[in-house]
This record gives C-alpha cells, structure tokens and sequence, in this order.
C-alpha cells in the first residue's frame, strides 16, 4: 500500500488553492514561483531563518512545507508592513501558541 502525503495550502480570495506534496523538492526559482515572490526574497528567508536552516550543500532545496511558511510569512510582512525580523518573530510566535495549543488539548483529552 502506498502513502501519500501532502498538505493543502489554504486559499484566499486572490490565489487558489494548491495542494503540493509536503516531500516535494523544489530549487530556487520554482520555490520563488511557487510562493509568488522572487529569489531574493526567499534567501532573506534563510538569512533570517524564517525557513529552516539547511546544509550548505542542499541551501536552495526547498519542500512542499516552506511553501506554506513562506507564504505566511509574505501574508504576515505585507498586513503588518513587518520586516522580516518582525516577520520571523511573530512566526515563532504563532508556532508556540500552536504547540502549547496540542499539548493543552491533549492534557484535555487525557484528562476526561
């Protein structure tokens, strides 16, 4: 039997809906394109490791799961008019508030 993974990346009014597999490989330019944004911008990504740091022989490797991220992060920098410093902390932010978010619903669910 074969699994799939993936992960839908949601849409908004302006962009449709894409659904891209999470182990996808992308190289530079097609992760600009993916993410509507230009090469320059992703690499600010990795400078201020708003992307997960990667070994420098795989540093334009991209996957599935940046794209999602890196749109969140263009999302977060265009609504607030953030740097990407800004922009870097409020996504850690948020991915704490989540994981501190499953740990309580798993204490919950454990709990009853």
């Amino acid at each position: 039997m074969t699994t799939i993974h993936y992960r839908e990346i949601i849409s908004d009014e302006f962009n449709p809906a894409d659904v891209i597999d999470e182990h996808y490989s992308f190289d530079l330019k097609h992760f600009a394109d993916a993410c509507g944004q230009s090469p320059e911008w992703v690499l600010q990504l990795l400078e201020y490791d708003i992307l997960d740091t990667r070994p420098e022989e795989r540093i334009h490797q991209f996957f599935g799961d940046d794209v999602s991220r890196a749109r969140r992060a263009y999302r977060l920098q265009r609504d607030f008019d953030a740097s990407f410093s800004a922009v870097a902390m409020m996504l850690d932010l948020i991915d704490e508030v989540q994981q501190l978010r499953k740990q309580v619903k798993h204490l919950n669910v454990k709990g009853n």
